[in-house]
């Protein structure tokens, strides 16, 4: 009950900050249609990044918007507060995964939506599944970006998390070279990433046995980085 409250109070914050909302909901279904004009003379090549992007978009944007959230409320004090209460850190983190995994399901209903039936994105994968992979994906954002605040001080420190962390991710995971022809050690490293799983779940055309493992492994990834965050995470930046 502590978690649900946690988790309702952070969903009101959101629902007050019209910037936050307008980069959940807005910025992921503009990028989808920047991809769209820019690839408008082949459209295989739209379906085929635009499906990846759906995962992409929202793992980067929680990612951002989770630590930096997180990182508020350690420096304006609220933290602090919080945890003189009978709250404990797990209930404050599940409380922010919970909400933040709320917001991810609304940012990938959107996002989807948009690129299926407004940018005619055309694709052999189901579009619930779509959607089901895009907002698992991004509750691993939100949990990294949990775990990553903890490790910062200023928002300018989780910010330089994002190339650290997030990009890494996106080269490696097959959208730009097919993982099959990358290097032996760049394999490695990839099969370690769970954005890898995400991606190669996405892009499988039925819903077999390895799409639900690399699901899975997604979740089950996002679930670690939360029991690490609650574990990392101090009272107080100084």
């Amino acid at each position: 009950m502590i978690a649900l409250s946690t988790a309702g109070r952070i969903l009101r914050q959101l629902r007050h900050d019209r910037r936050t909302v307008a980069l959940l909901l807005v910025v992921p279904s503009v990028l989808l249609a920047l991809l769209y004009f820019m690839y408008s003379d082949a459209p295989r090549t739209f379906d085929r990044v635009a499906l990846v992007m759906l995962g992409i978009f929202p793992f980067t944007i929680m990612f951002l918007v989770t630590s930096i959230a997180m990182l508020r409320e350690r420096t304006s004090g609220t933290l602090e507060r919080l945890l003189t209460t009978p709250l404990r850190k797990t209930d404050l983190l599940f409380g922010y995964g919970l909400a933040f995994s709320l917001a991810a399901a609304v940012q990938g209903a959107v996002a989807t939506g948009v690129a299926y039936w407004l940018l005619g994105l055309d694709t052999t994968t189901n579009t619930g599944l779509v959607l089901l992979i895009a907002v698992v994906d991004a509750v691993l954002g939100v949990a990294l970006g949990l775990l990553c605040s903890a490790f910062a001080r200023t928002e300018f420190q989780a910010v330089q998390f994002l190339p650290v962390v997030v990009v890494p991710q996106i080269l490696l995971c097959g959208l730009f070279v097919p993982r099959g022809q990358m290097a032996g050690w760049l394999q490695a490293i990839s099969d370690a990433l769970p954005l890898t799983y995400a991606v190669e779940a996405l892009t499988r055309a039925d819903a077999d046995a390895t799409m639900w493992r690399d699901l899975v492994i997604v979740a089950g990834a996002a679930l670690v980085a939360l029991i690490l965050a609650a574990a990392t995470l101090r009272r107080r930046t100084a």
